[in-house]
């Protein structure tokens, strides 16, 4: 050190060199941009000035690592408060978008203006510089339930995973744990079998084919809507269900990505005929039509579902959804009332994770009732339940 103070050369590295500035007081990281082919002079480390020796270390070895591992760029350390979150978000959702469904597409543009472009203008960090704690933050400043937090924080997940694999980042950083969400597991509503069918034979007749096919076939209204005709196949006497709706939308593709070949269940095998009729007379592709319909196919539309499933309940004095009345409700009959195993339901419904069928077994409270007196025959696992279905199902 000179009588002066520190000399105006302080350390030369391979990439960089740590520079102090007298007449300021402070030192600074002298960088050649070859991308831009100038040499810059940084002052700042996190938005302050570099005061000792030691911050101009820090801001050198931060960008020598951005650096090496190739995600170095300039305009980061030229700006007091340089934060390129909500531009790369943005620039994200775009380059993916082809590869999503239009409903995927439609929350993700959701959580990125409602939730994660807020957060961030409120709290500029660059995308390199977020870790568990932003993170933990982010989480906190979600006005939404505890699934709603999770749906959100796993958009940004994605896109985090995204900028890792195209090496925008050096690492992805740890996100919170499931426990601080505290997401309330939902009770699985359902109506018995006796219950199901009272609500579907109240629906127009010209109607309820589709309605049973959802209920015998445990599939989802979009995929009802999308079936064709072409996805039956005779000789199978199977149906191979590939095709969804998605925010409005005919995809061919399921809501997993998977194909599903689907054995048609015997009491649904007669109405066929006059389904194949009708689609024929409508010159349409779709297994089931809808004469009153304006798209195309004359197909169903799944608010045209809800609704003729609606007046249905009204008219019987039942309060449930159709998802819940239909997939739920057959579900958890095979399971609490005809005495399928967990299993058995797993392989009937396609589903790839045994807790996403865990739910439907759980729900019976009037069967836990009846085995808890003694005084109910158990499920016969072979040949369904040997007492009476009414009493064991009255409880939600």
């Amino acid at each position: 050190m000179g009588k002066n103070g520190p000399p105006k050369w302080i350390n030369r590295t391979l990439k960089g060199s740590i520079h102090y500035r007298k007449d300021r007081g402070y030192y600074f990281v002298s960088w050649y941009d070859r991308s831009t082919k100038k040499r810059y002079k940084i002052y700042r480390y996190r938005g302050l000035h570099c005061y000792s020796r030691k911050m101009a270390e820090k801001l050198l070895a931060t960008m020598q690592a951005d650096h090496e591992n190739g995600t170095f760029r300039i305009d980061k350390y030229l700006k007091d408060r340089y934060s390129d979150t909500v531009e790369y978000m943005q620039e994200w959702l775009e380059t993916i978008r082809p590869t999503l469904a239009p409903s995927t597409y439609k929350d993700y543009r959701g959580s990125i203006k409602n939730h994660l472009e807020p957060f961030f203008l409120d709290h500029p960090v660059a995308l390199g510089e977020i870790g568990y704690d932003i993170l933990v933050k982010l989480l906190h400043s979600i006005d939404r339930t505890g699934k709603g937090k999770l749906n959100v924080m796993l958009c940004f997940h994605r896109c985090m995973k995204f900028a890792y694999q195209s090496r925008r980042i050096s690492e992805l950083p740890p996100f919170p744990e499931r426990s601080l969400y505290k997401i309330n597991k939902p009770t699985i509503k359902w109506v018995p079998e006796h219950r199901q069918i009272a609500i579907i034979e109240a629906i127009p007749e010209e109607h309820r084919p589709i309605f049973w096919w959802l209920k015998y076939h445990l599939r989802r209204p979009g995929e009802a809507c999308a079936l064709h005709v072409s996805d039956y196949s005779l000789e199978l006497d199977a149906f191979t269900v590939q095709r969804g709706v998605s925010a409005r939308q005919l995809i061919d593709r399921t809501k997993t990505g998977y194909k599903h070949l689907i054995p048609c269940h015997s009491a649904f095998k007669p109405i066929i005929p006059a389904l194949l009729e009708q689609s024929l007379s409508h010159g349409s592709p779709f297994m089931f039509t809808n004469a009153m319909s304006r798209k195309e196919g004359k197909r169903y539309r799944r608010d045209t579902l809800r609704l003729i499933w609606n007046k249905a309940c009204k008219l019987v004095g039942e309060s449930i959804t159709l998802y819940a009345g239909l997939k739920h409700s057959s579900c958890s009959s095979l399971v609490n009332e005809k005495g399928l195993s967990i299993s058995d339901l797993q392989s009937v419904t396609d589903h790839k994770r045994r807790e996403s069928v865990e739910q439907y077994a759980t729900v019976e409270l009037a069967r836990k009732r009846q085995l808890m007196e003694g005084n109910v025959v158990p499920l016969d696992r072979n040949r369904g339940n040997t007492g009476d279905t009414k009493t064991g199902t009255g409880d939600q």
